[in-house]
């Protein structure tokens, strides 16, 4: 089952490779950046910009900056502050639209006390106020550049686009361990996953952030739904099934912020896991028996089920011990003596392949998407292994939040804090406001499975079985890591 997921991975490769600029913004044509002084503004279309904010005192500020920086007649946008906050940001935030509607913006400021419906709530909310044909929509830690709407926009020329979606970038990649290997990780998605969906005909997602929509189609999809937990990704879908098409622009990016701590980056984890898992019950079915091409609906539930590499790389790393155990004891050979070497050559190069394919793709994967992207992506190339260590480590923490979606209708929107980063001293302050004051007893747990690897590698080692015992090194690391990690943070935050 792994083996269909990383073939799943290995076939985007390939469709990427074939097609990989056709996801680049055009010089010429159609699609050409909208040039404010060559034409009338009255012929551009009035958009809303809508910020989602939740307990973000940190990065407010930077963001209604970046956004108030769009370049767009200031008659033509409007700027909604959606604001579920009760802490001091929503002091902060009344403050600042009445500083930007004395310079003239159209800006308004929403509150809500109950978030009902989290996120999907407050966009809904706003959208029976918003004036706006199209829909821009922000997280509160992005920084979108000022040509972003000249970029996206013209894609609305063709009246079947619904949704137009550009790249993340990252404001603290280089801040720390875990930051770099999440930045490589998200990378491979925006570089190699959208655009290969996208220059192919199949399906893509909108990223909850940096992305414009048609405001007709996200009334015709269904509207936005709170019942998961990744309401972008199920109004995609829906909005796919009933005939939407969407555009991706590789090279439109909107820098933005990697979580930088543990507690932050298992969170944000858990709720796209969970999120995934809960669109895959609500829409699959409805998919499957849809009209589209068999390959488009075979990717689209690929695609939401593939968290589902968390448990089954879990029970894969459990079994190993007792298996090589089992060899060791030859209670599995006890009719017939059994050595690889007996089998058919073409049968061990075969055998050889899987192995090596399972190995070698995943970290192929993420080296070509670095590639495309970064002209130094050599000098990082040591960084490569951190993301398969902390994507093996974070198996628990995901398993639990897959699980949590076949027996939990309901689910809390955990948000993921951010900081407007400087420097470690500045972390810790602020995250001490933000993290909760309970232990988390997943650390534990990580913990404990990295004994068991560590043990599962040592005995891998004395038996010989040493191609086990570099996968086992990696889910040793990954594990270790994110236990000890998360239990430094917890003790800085009580010392501070």
């Amino acid at each position: 089952m792994l083996l269909a997921f990383t073939f799943h991975s290995c076939t985007l490769l390939v469709l990427y490779h074939r097609k990989k600029g056709a996801c680049l913004g055009e010089n010429s044509g159609p699609n050409t950046a909208i040039d404010l002084k060559k034409i009338d503004h009255r012929n551009l279309p009035f958009v809303t910009v809508q910020l989602p904010i939740y307990n973000e005192y940190y990065v407010v500020d930077r963001l209604l900056k970046s956004i108030t920086n769009l370049k767009w007649p200031q008659n033509k946008l409007e700027i909604q502050i959606l604001d579920d906050s009760d802490d001091a940001t929503k002091t902060k935030l009344q403050k600042l639209s009445q500083q930007y509607h004395k310079k003239g913006f159209i800006i308004s400021y929403l509150h809500r006390k109950d978030r009902i419906a989290y996120k999907a709530g407050a966009l809904k909310a706003g959208l029976s106020k918003a004036q706006g044909e199209f829909i821009a929509i922000f997280d509160a830690d992005f920084t979108p550049p000022s040509d972003f709407l000249l970029k996206t926009m013209p894609y609305f020329k063709k009246k079947d686009i619904g949704m137009v979606q550009t790249r993340w970038g990252h404001l603290n990649a280089n801040s720390s361990f875990l930051t770099r290997a999440q930045a490589i990780g998200i990378n491979g998605h925006f570089v190699l996953e959208q655009s290969a969906r996208n220059a192919n005909q199949l399906w893509i997602n909108f990223n909850g952030t940096a992305g414009v929509w048609r405001r007709t189609c996200i009334i015709a999809a269904g509207n936005w739904q709170g019942d998961t937990l990744t309401e972008d990704l199920d109004l995609s879908y829906r909005a796919a099934l009933s005939g939407w098409n969407f555009r991706y622009i590789l090279d439109t990016v909107c820098p933005a912020e990697i979580p930088a701590t543990i507690s932050a980056f298992k969170g944000q984890q858990s709720r796209w896991c969970k999120g995934s898992l809960q669109t895959a019950l609500k829409l699959s079915k409805r998919i499957w028996q849809s009209k589209f091409n068999w390959k488009i609906r075979t990717e689209a539930i690929l695609r939401l089920f593939r968290y589902s590499v968390h448990p089954l790389m879990l029970l894969n790393i459990i079994l190993c011990l007792p298996l090589m155990i089992l060899i060791k004891n030859h209670q599995i050979y006890q009719n017939y003596d059994f050595q690889i070497y007996e089998l058919p050559w073409h049968a061990i190069l075969a055998i050889g392949a899987v192995f090596l394919i399972l190995s070698i793709l995943p970290i192929t994967f993420y080296i070509y998407a670095q590639r495309e992207i970064d002209p130094k992506w050599l000098s990082k190339i040591l960084w490569f292994p951190a993301v398969m260590m902390i994507g093996c480590g974070i198996s628990i923490n995901n398993s639990y939040a897959y699980f949590g979606a076949f027996l939990t209708k309901k689910s809390v929107f955990i948000r993921t804090p951010k900081f407007a980063l400087r420097d470690n001293k500045v972390l810790r302050k602020k995250n001490k406001l933000y993290q909760s004051k309970l232990l988390d007893t997943s650390l534990f747990l990580e913990f404990a499975m990295g004994l068991y690897c560590l043990y599962s590698l040592y005995y891998s080692y004395i038996s010989g079985h040493f191609l086990l015992s570099t996968l086992l090194s990696i889910y040793t690391g990954g594990f270790f890591y994110l236990s000890f990690k998360g239990l430094q943070e917890k003790w800085q935050q009580l010392r501070c």
